[in-house]
């Protein structure tokens, strides 16, 4: 006799990726950043966001689980997701896509415009990547780092604040710097990567290592130049963000040398959750940060 779906929750758990929702509290940036995460009316507008790009962004998990399928089975740890191992059949999770779909259109037809462009722009580009851009080089990389743009352009949007061009190239740089250490993994970890992903046989460990370098490189610079802004410091009326930047230096570097050392890195979430001086990392980079911004 067949088990009822709801003894099996924990699949469509991991079916729709809850454990890549963190993700999405990238749309929490500017809020904190403009002294309004405090606010309980701003505070509910930016959480009701991160819960519509959480809908979005498991409906477009779904999606991609389904066309990617047949050559997850043959990835060592892909094979075990719910699709790919066979313990979700494709057309419930085509149905379970299409539900989250629809309520995503419930809710964003009830939010801002420029919000809800956001993130059918973001389903989108997700939509176009799984159909084809995972195939074009450079491009594969620029359709990964948009989810993390695209989360603080939203989160900006939803409480109408303006945010520094150093803050934005800092995403856009931290958001290519993940990508390529993404790819790099697969790349390692594979003893024939175009098989698992056709585009890797585009890149090359050396050529991935430059971009790497200068996307982490850029990183550090935008985001040094943002802490010492004349508009950051007037804003929070001291200098001392710059001191954060050495959180964000160790950050670079502890996360290279776990995706060089230790082939760590395909999951962004996995790495920060499970690495202790990422972890106290992160926590000292946001008990700091708070304390600069929101003592005076």
């Amino acid at each position: 006799m067949k088990k009822p779906w709801y003894s099996n929750i924990s699949i469509y758990i991991e079916l729709i990726r809850v454990t890549s929702w963190p993700k999405n509290f990238f749309i929490f940036v500017p809020a904190v950043f403009s002294k309004h995460i405090f606010s309980l009316d701003y505070f509910l507008t930016v959480l009701l966001g991160f819960f519509t790009f959480s809908i979005a962004s498991s409906a477009v998990y779904v999606f991609n689980d389904i066309i990617d399928a047949p050559k997850d089975k043959f990835h060592p740890l892909k094979k075990n997701r719910p699709i790919a191992s066979g313990a979700v059949h494709k057309i419930t999770a085509a149905v379970i896509s299409v539900i989250f779909f629809l309520i995503l259109a419930a809710i964003t037809l009830q939010m801002s415009l420029y919000f809800s462009l956001i993130i059918w722009s973001y389903v989108i580009i997700n939509i176009l990547y799984t159909s084809f851009l995972k195939e074009v080089v450079i491009v594969d990389l620029f359709c990964i780092a948009s989810g993390f743009m695209l989360r603080v352009i939203a989160g900006a949007f939803l409480i109408s604040v303006g945010i520094s061009n150093w803050l934005i190239l800092t995403t856009m740089f931290l958001s290519l710097f993940l990508a390529v250490m993404k790819r790099r993994v697969e790349i390692s970890n594979s003893n024939n990567p175009s098989e698992q992903r056709l585009v890797l046989k585009d890149y090359s460990l050396s050529f991935i290592d430059q971009i790497a370098a200068m996307t982490g490189s850029g990183v550090i610079l935008s985001y040094a130049l943002y802490s010492v802004a004349d508009r950051t410091v007037h804003s929070f009326g001291s200098e001392n963000l710059v001191f954060t930047t050495t959180y964000v230096i160790f950050g670079i570097f502890r996360y290279m040398y776990l995706v060089y050392k230790k082939d760590k890195g395909e999951n962004v979430i996995e790495v920060l959750m499970t690495d202790l001086p990422m972890i106290i990392n992160l926590i000292l980079y946001i008990a700091t940060t708070m304390i600069i911004i929101y003592s005076r």
